[in-house]
């Protein structure tokens, strides 16, 4: 894919977003959120998604959002934060400004009720 896309978590923000089609192609699992660097709700919610990506080895596509960004349009997210875990390219659910990892690992939790 992408410099934007790692295995686990990915600790960079990255203007080297995937396309929407990339990200509709994506198979399995993976949690793409948006935000930026200089954000402090997006500071402030690393450690949670940190420690609750640290369990599980699927894709963590970190795209550094922003005006006129398509992707982010596309997902019409509003505030940063946002994770959205995907299945098979598809949205299964969201959370925006978590601070938590409970909240991160409720998303997650997603992927046990296939």
């Amino acid at each position: 894919m992408t410099r934007a896309t790692k295995q686990g978590f990915n600790p960079e923000y990255d203007e080297d977003a995937p396309s929407f089609e990339e990200v509709s192609d994506l198979k399995g699992f993976a949690v793409v959120e948006f935000g930026a660097p200089w954000c402090g709700h997006c500071q402030a919610a690393q450690p949670a998604v940190e420690e609750a990506l640290s369990t599980y080895s699927l894709p963590h596509v970190k795209v550094f959002d922003g005006k006129g960004k398509p992707l982010g349009r596309a997902f019409k997210v509003k505030l940063w934060p946002t994770l959205i875990l995907l299945r098979d390219g598809l949205e299964v659910d969201r959370v925006v400004r978590p601070i938590h990892t409970t909240e991160v690992a409720e998303l997650l939790s997603h992927m046990n009720l296939r």
